[in-house]
């Protein structure tokens, strides 16, 4: 069945012109503006990706995020007008995979954040094109996350197990991954899964001070919600932890409820770009990657009634120079590794723009119960 998903989905993206809207539900979702934005930021990508296939940086998550963006937006791999640019970007991260299956070449202390998003961005390109060399890099990548995991269930930031995990933001990159690998057709442990899911759940916590695991009917009485590693909340580590819930296929989880409360109270509070100034929604990329990620994979009303938001401020805020090909369809993604993050911000918004498309295997497939149902029986 997930074979015929593949093939179905490869020649439907084939033929298309890859201008339209295929799996979009309406204007509601995309429009002519939020397309034309698209377009203007993947040519910005296009034209500012380096020789090699990266772009200025050698931290694979980042040039994992920039075939991400030509992904989400249905451009394949050698094939049509970006798939040069897709197929360069995926054979700099699979090139400089180790041996031990981390995706990781800049600082150690970067290893688990790499890893985790470059991981995710190959598993969408696997499960796109069946690319066989893809697996092979993605296999070892998979073990090296099942292997790394702390007795806890989170991770480091290093690619070694520990006792405990360090904080959210790093289960949330490879629970990516991990789901990522479930939607192509690839096997993930539920022994990984399960203890992952009482990692996240110890980051919850309500203003008392709860985190819901001792007294759960208590805190679900107060306002609370994720936090980074136990103190104070974020907006992004509120976003993190529903999209953690939601790849475990936790759907049911009453924290999912308290932290998008979280998330439309910020959206709504917002204010609108002055001028296209590269601005993001959120106050970065970062948080905008998970928000926009937490609102749709819930979907409903809470993404009817906040995506729209997103997506117009994005239009609004992106940067047009005509005369400026350098500046002219960017966003700014806040400073990524001490150097300004022009490239994260316009391949997130260009993510985030796609997502109504409905093109990576992540986005298509909806809920899987396999694994809430192995859990149970645990």
């Amino acid at each position: 069945m997930r074979q015929l998903f593949r093939t179905t989905l490869i020649l439907l993206l084939t033929v298309s012109l890859l201008t339209s809207s295929v799996f979009a539900e309406g204007e509601w979702e995309v429009t002519p503006a939020s397309e034309r934005a698209l377009q203007k930021g993947l040519e910005w990508l296009a034209r500012n990706q380096g020789p090699e296939g990266n772009w200025n940086s050698n931290n694979l998550g980042l040039v994992g995020m920039g075939a991400l963006a030509f992904l989400s937006a249905g451009y394949l791999p050698g094939r049509g007008r970006y798939g040069n640019t897709v197929q360069r970007a995926l054979n700099y991260v699979t090139r400089n995979a180790k041996p031990s299956g981390l995706l990781n070449i800049a600082n150690a202390q970067h290893d688990m954040y790499n890893h985790g998003l470059a991981a995710f961005a190959l598993g969408q390109a696997y499960g796109m094109t069946n690319d066989k060399a893809l697996n092979k890099v993605l296999d070892k990548a998979l073990k090296l996350i099942s292997n790394t995991q702390a007795e806890d269930g989170g991770w480091d930031y290093r690619a070694r197990r520990q006792g405990r995990g360090h904080d959210l933001s790093l289960v949330v990159m490879q629970a990516k991954a991990l789901r990522g690998a479930m939607d192509s057709g690839l096997e993930v442990s539920p022994e990984v899964v399960g203890s992952a899911i009482q990692s996240v759940r110890r980051y919850y916590k309500t203003r008392s001070g709860k985190n819901g695991l001792t007294n759960p009917k208590a805190a679900m009485l107060e306002a609370g919600q994720f936090t980074y590693n136990g103190g104070g909340g974020t907006l992004a580590m509120a976003a993190a932890g529903v999209v953690c819930l939601q790849e475990f296929g936790q759907y049911g989880d009453w924290r999912i409820g308290k932290n998008l409360d979280v998330i439309q109270a910020a959206i709504g509070k917002a204010a609108k770009p002055g001028s296209r100034n590269g601005s993001v929604p959120c106050g970065d990329a970062y948080t905008l990657y998970y928000v926009g990620q937490a609102l749709y994979q819930v979907g409903g009303k809470r993404w009817r009634e906040s995506y729209p938001r997103l997506r117009d401020y994005l239009v609004a805020s992106q940067m047009l120079s005509a005369g400026e090909s350098s500046q002219d369809g960017l966003w700014r993604g806040g400073r990524v590794g001490g150097v300004p993050g022009d490239m994260y911000g316009t391949a997130v918004a260009c993510f985030v723009l796609s997502m109504p498309n409905r093109y990576l295997p992540i986005l298509q497939e909806g809920k899987i119960d396999s694994i809430s149902k192995q859990l149970k029986k645990k």
